[in-house]
């Protein structure tokens, strides 16, 4: 399974960061996993951010959810982020994962994309 995030790299603060994540090798609504996105801010932390299954429910870290929307593309295999609102300490390097558990904060499960990374600065 390969991933790759695709979106702007500069969003300007109380804007909406729209990230895309365009799967190939595997299927968004066949594969049973979790489809996630994690990010990384400098110097800190992977934080996982949410995830929808195959089946379409969606989960979402709770100190992130009022600003967080995740989606798909069936058609196009893609699974998208909105983060609403964004303020600088949102800049990091967003990621796209598949793996089995709900809320991977480790490379070393299941398989990644190379990151995306957003700078929110005007």
């Amino acid at each position: 399974v390969q991933l790759q995030e695709s979106g702007p790299g500069l969003v300007k603060p109380s804007q909406t960061l729209h990230l895309t994540c365009t799967v190939s090798g595997g299927s968004i609504t066949t594969d049973h996993g979790y489809w996630s996105w994690v990010r990384q801010p400098p110097g800190k932390d992977l934080e996982w951010m949410g995830a929808i299954e195959s089946s379409g429910s969606v989960y979402y870290n709770p100190s992130l959810k009022s600003r967080t929307s995740i989606s798909r593309d069936t058609s196009k295999n893609q699974i998208t982020l909105r983060l609403s609102s964004v303020i600088p300490e949102d800049t990091a390097v967003y990621y796209c994962a598949v793996a089995q558990t709900l809320g991977v904060v480790t490379r070393a499960e299941g398989y990644w994309g190379q990151g995306a990374q957003v700078t929110v600065s005007s």
